[in-house]
């Protein structure tokens, strides 16, 4: 999905029609906090996935 510059301007006009310009930052502040959130939560879950496959390879294999 490319988005042009238009529609670029066009959807920050409708937030700030709809928000009003004080409140934007402090939206996008709070939506990078969520994000940044999301990617330690998923790195955590990808660690804890790579531990339990190499236990389960060193099972396979007989290793202790």
């Amino acid at each position: 999905m490319n988005l042009g510059t238009w529609e670029i301007i066009l959807i920050l006009a409708g937030l700030i029609i709809l928000f009003g310009g004080k409140k934007i930052p402090e939206l996008a502040r709070d939506l990078g906090e969520s994000l940044k959130e999301f990617k330690r939560t998923v790195s955590s879950i990808q660690d804890v996935a790579k531990q339990h496959t190499k236990k389960i390879k060193g099972l396979v294999n007989h290793e202790p």
